[in-house]
This record gives C-alpha cells, sequence and structure tokens, in this order.
C-alpha cells in the first residue's frame, strides 16, 4: 500500500471536524421538465454521482433537443451541428463530456461530442454520410456508435481523438452498431448482423475482435451497455416463442433471461458499474410499460411499486433508460400527472449511501479499510468513489465526510 501513514493522519486530521453522521435514508423522484414550450422529455444516461443527466426532449417548435441537465442548472439546450435535431445518448462520469447525434446543416445526421469549452464537435462518419454516438468511456475520451461506410453500410465505431473513427468490423453481415463501451475504452457492446442477416448482440475487444453472445433460443439479439470492466452485458434476445426478453451476459454464464413483471416482453438498457444492478423496461401482466431494477437476490423488480410514495397518483415511470455507476440512480421516461406529459425522471434510490465501499448500508471502518488497502490502485471499481479511474485522495474524503452514515 503506497499510502503513507503520516498522510493519512493529515488528512484525518483535516476531516475529521467535518464529518458528519447523517441520518435517514435518502430517496426522491425528479421530474427533468421539458425544454421552454416542449411537451415532453426522455432521459438517456447519468453521470457516475446522479448530478448530471442527459437525453433529448422538445422545444416550443416541437422539434427535438440534446439536453444535459443539472439540479443547479436545469435543463440546458445543447444545440445541434446547424440543422433542426439533436439527441444527447451518453456522458461521461464526471458529466463533462456529452455524445450523442445532431442534424448538420445539410439535414444528415451526425455523431457528436460535446464538452462546454468546446461545444457540439461532428465525429464525422466512416466515408458515408451518417453517424450517430451512443457511448463514451469514464473519461470521456472513447466515444462509440455507429456510422456509414462508403458503401451506405452501417458499422460499429470506437472514436479517439488520436485516431480518429474506426470501425470495428460486423459478424459476416453487413451491419453493425455499437450502444455501450467500458470505463476504460477497451470492450465495445452493440449489436451485428451474421452471415444470414440476423442481428446478434457483440463483445468486441481489440485482441479477441466481435464476438456472438447468442440469443435466448430465438433468432436475433442486441446488447445495450457493459460494466465497467467489460464482464457483464446486458440488451435483449428474443426466446424459442420470438418475444423479447432482458438478458445478462457473463463468460462463464453466457446469456441470462430475466424474465418479465407478467407481460409478454422486456429490454434491458442499463447496468451497475459492477455488473450487479440492471435497469429497463417490460409489459406487466396488464400490459402497461414499466421501468424495473433486476438483482440476483431480489430478481425483477417494478420500480412503481417499490418507489410508489414517490409517485403523485396517475404518474408512472415507463422505461428505465440507464444506471449510475454505484446503482444509486436511475433515470428513464414516465409520465407525471402533475404536468400531464411525458417526462424524463431522475429516480435517486438512496443506496448505496455515499462512502458505502462494501455496499451494506453502513459507512464505517471496513469501507474505509477496503479503500486504504487499494489506495494508488488504478481501475473503475467500488473503491473508486467518484469513478475517475483511481482510488485516491477524493475517495478517500468522500469515506471520512460520510463515515457513520446508516450505521
Amino acid at each position: 500500500m503506497c499510502y503513507t501513514q503520516s498522510r493519512f493522519k493529515a488528512l484525518l486530521s483535516a476531516c475529521v471536524l467535518s464529518l458528519i453522521a447523517t441520518a435517514g435514508w435518502s430517496q426522491s423522484l425528479t421530474w427533468l421538465g421539458t425544454l421552454p414550450g416542449g411537451n415532453w422529455s426522455e432521459a438517456l444516461d447519468v453521470s457516475a454521482d446522479g448530478t448530471v443527466v442527459v437525453g433529448w426532449a422538445e422545444n416550443a417548435a416541437g422539434q427535438y433537443r440534446a439536453f444535459r441537465w443539472t439540479a443547479s442548472g436545469g435543463m440546458q439546450n445543447l444545440g445541434t451541428l446547424g440543422g433542426n435535431r439533436s439527441a444527447a445518448n451518453g456522458v461521461s462520469a464526471d458529466g463533462a463530456v456529452v455524445v450523442g447525434g445532431a442534424d448538420n446543416a445539410a439535414g444528415l445526421w451526425r455523431a457528436f461530442r460535446w464538452t462546454a469549452s468546446g461545444g457540439m464537435q461532428d465525429l464525422g462518419t466512416l466515408g458515408g454520410i451518417y453517424s450517430a454516438a451512443f457511448g463514451v468511456s469514464a473519461d470521456g475520451a472513447v466515444v462509440v456508435g455507429w456510422a456509414w461506410n462508403a458503401a451506405g453500410q452501417g458499422r460499429a465505431f470506437r472514436w479517439t481523438a488520436l485516431g480518429g473513427m474506426q470501425g470495428v468490423g460486423t459478424l459476416g453481415g453487413n451491419n453493425s452498431g455499437a450502444y455501450a463501451v467500458s470505463a476504460d475504452g477497451a470492450v465495445v457492446v452493440g449489436g451485428a448482423t451474421n452471415a444470414a442477416g440476423q442481428r446478434r448482440a457483440f463483445r468486441w475487444t481489440a485482441s479477441g475482435g466481435m464476438q456472438n453472445l447468442g440469443t435466448l433460443g430465438g433468432s436475433e439479439s442486441y446488447a445495450y451497455d457493459v460494466s465497467a470492466d467489460g464482464a457483464v452485458v446486458v440488451g435483449w434476445s428474443h426466446n424459442a416463442a420470438g418475444q423479447r426478453r432482458a438478458f445478462r451476459w457473463t463468460a462463464s454464464g453466457g446469456m441470462q433471461n430475466l424474465g418479465t413483471l407478467g407481460g409478454y416482453y422486456s429490454e434491458a438498457f442499463g447496468v451497475s458499474a459492477d455488473g450487479s444492478v440492471v435497469v429497463g423496461w417490460t409489459g406487466n401482466a396488464a400490459g402497461y410499460n414499466r421501468a424495473f431494477r433486476w438483482t440476483a437476490s431480489g430478481g425483477m423488480e417494478d420500480l412503481n411499486t417499490t418507489y410508489a410514495s414517490l409517485l403523485t397518483n396517475g404518474s408512472a415511470l415507463w422505461r428505465a433508460r440507464a444506471i449510475s455507476s454505484d446503482g444509486r440512480y436511475i433515470v428513464g421516461v414516465g409520465y407525471n400527472t402533475v404536468t400531464r406529459r411525458d417526462e424524463a425522471f431522475l429516480l435517486d434510490t438512496g443506496f448505496p449511501r455515499r462512502g458505502d465501499v462494501d455496499r451494506n448500508g453502513c459507512v464505517d471502518d471496513a469501507d474505509l479499510l477496503r479503500l486504504l488497502f487499494e489506495f494508488g490502485g488504478r481501475g473503475y471499481r467500488n473503491e473508486d468513489l467518484n469513478w475517475d479511474g483511481t482510488v485516491d485522495d477524493a475517495d478517500l474524503l468522500e469515506v471520512l465526510f460520510n463515515f457513520g452514515s446508516g450505521c
């Protein structure tokens, strides 16, 4: 362990007077509204700490626009590339980099990467005229998505500032698209056609190429998200009856059917960084769309039931589209009876507590020791509480400031 005793004592002395044991269990539901004059919005991704949400929303002219939302600033219109439409599909761990798609002045949809200082950057294509970005690495340096090549075929791409846009191939067919990337940018997931023209979920690495993840007995599948280390993939697949089912895939366990809430379909859109929590949407026995959360211990639960106390009468959470790295924050779209419109939502489940490294509901010595033993280590994991790629002072301070919470 590279953390010195004297350095630890100095930090502890500086923080001890500020330690606050926060009692209670914090849960909240925030409806994010729309852009001025608009009638709907949908959240598609959330930063690691839940403070930044991105998606798309309608403006007063009825056009949809990419947005970036914060509690202090509200919903910010990120503009376009000169055209009329845009959508934000992904955000970096710290909320500073946003990726998506937007019309250019010629009305052609193009992948973009946005920052506050640089604005919206057109990432180009693979020789064709269209592209869109769907996922971004934790540090914002690697972007993945879909682009046309010169032959007018869609191809999954991986973009970096140094290497530009690089295609990652197909499974023998003519089309592919990437939807998500691991925290370090090394593992890409999405869907690609095989030689028979069937869509299949894939997992790609530079060393192993594109791996077909199979199906749940049906003809097609698609991957939408991946854990921080690239080991867990989620999405949807047809079962033997041709029905869509949410899945969770691992190399050891293969593709696991996550079921439904009594309906005929389900899709998984997001997974926590450690791969333990999956979110998406499904039909219930009454035929209504419902946002779900899945864990190995609890199975599939209806967020409308679990968090019913946060919903006004008649409001509903329809689709969960993403989950924060630690599994605490969930975003998506639902119906808000107060405004009588479809709106993006941010659900704070209250768990895990800030600084709770071992996820047991109590920030205590065990969390502090676990972090100290990993101090100075690299990698996106539970000890890396701010998901910046390094276990360092910032993570230690989060444990110290929340020490005793929930105990």
